[in-house]
Order: structure tokens, then sequence, then C-alpha cells
């Protein structure tokens, strides 16, 4: 499901994601009917965008959030740095992607959320990381936190990043996916964080993907 306040956009992200075969849009919506619009289409990923004049899209992540079985939300900017990302992420949000995002990426994004991983736009999440020097070190204090992971849990985190599920990650390092499972709950308890995005962008932090070659899924 696609909320936005412009029809042209909501039209743009359908008529692209309804090409895949595997992709059915169920509904797109203007912020004020987007709740009731989730409540009754029951989509199991919301692309929402985090600025709409007529309800917040923080509002209505919130909303989402409380609703039993709800669904992944990535919220969409057209700002490489908006200051709403951060609260968005603590509220519960699985990503973010800027709407000039490259037609043929969108698919394999909506997946990668459907598929329990995290989206992140590499432009926007490196100016975030850098652009709140007043929150500097209490950053970096909490990207140092890394240092408590195994080599195994470190191997993971790289992997929860680069947007992979917890199925693909032991696909891609020949564990279970319950014990892939068990090390990203002991990742979120060292790294003292409540989500995969909120790890995610402590790895980027930390430096971890500039350490080794970013996989083929990744962004």
């Amino acid at each position: 499901m696609v909320v936005d306040d412009e029809a042209l956009v909501r039209s743009g992200f359908e008529l692209i994601l309804g090409a895949s075969e595997d992709i059915e849009v169920v509904a797109t919506a203007g912020g004020g009917d987007a709740v009731e619009t989730v409540r009754r289409e029951r989509p199991d990923v919301v692309l929402l965008d985090i600025r709409m004049p007529d309800v917040d899209g923080l509002t209505v992540l919130r909303e989402l959030r409380t609703m039993p079985d709800a669904p992944v939300v990535a919220m969409l900017t057209t700002f490489d740095a908006d200051e709403y990302i951060l609260t968005a992420l603590h509220c519960g949000a699985a990503g973010f992607l800027l709407k000039d995002t490259e037609p043929e990426q969108l698919a394999h994004l909506v997946r990668t959320l459907a598929a329990g991983g995290v989206v992140l736009s590499p432009k926007a999440s490196r100016t975030l990381l850098h652009s709140h020097p007043g929150t500097r070190t209490a950053v970096d204090e909490e990207a140092a936190r890394v240092r408590l992971l195994t080599a195994r849990e470190r191997d993971v985190l790289v992997l929860v990043a680069e947007g992979l599920s917890n199925a693909d990650i032991g696909a891609r390092i020949h564990l279970g996916a319950g014990t892939v499972k068990d090390h990203v709950s002991a990742i979120l308890a060292k790294l003292r964080v409540a989500s995969r995005v909120q790890a995610a962008l402590l790895a980027q932090r930390a430096g971890l993907l500039d350490e080794r070659p970013r996989s083929e899924t990744g962004r």
C-alpha cells in the first residue's frame, strides 16, 4: 500500500510496483484515509510519506504500530536529510527511502521489507549519521557497543544492515533461521537498540560496512 498526499506520486508507485508479478498494490491513500484503508485492506508493506499536510506521517505510523499484526512500514521522503526520519525509526519504521529511488530498485526494496529486512537509503542514512553534531558523542558511544559483539554476531549485523531477512542470513552463512534469530536478539540487547533498523544504523556508524565488500543483495 502506498500512502502519499500527492495523487501523481501514488499512481507512479502503483504503476511501477504493479509491473512486478509478485507484488500487488492493494490500495493507495492520502494521509487522512491511511489508517482506515490499512485496517480494511491489510497490506503486508506500507510505503508512507513522512510529510503530509492533512495528517502527519508520524501520526499515521504511530497508529499503524498499535494494530495487531501491524504491517511493515517504510517512510518515503524527498529529502536527503529529514529531521523526522530518526523519530520515525524510533517509532518502529522498518526503514526509509527517497522518492527518487530508481524504479528498478523499488520492487527489490519492497521484497526486502516483506521478507523482514530493513531498507536504509545509503545517501540519506549517511547524512543522518553526520548531520547532528550535538549528538555526535552519544552516537559514537552507541557505535562503540559494536565491540561487545562476537565475530559471528558482527557478521550477522553486517547482513542485517544490508537488508537481509533471517532466512537469507542463514542461507548466506550456513545457519538455521532459529540460530540467526537468537543472534539478532543478542545483537539488539548488546547494542541496546529496539529494532533491526537502529542496529543497522549503528553498524554503518561504526564502519562495519566499510570493512568488507557489500553483498550483491545490499543497496
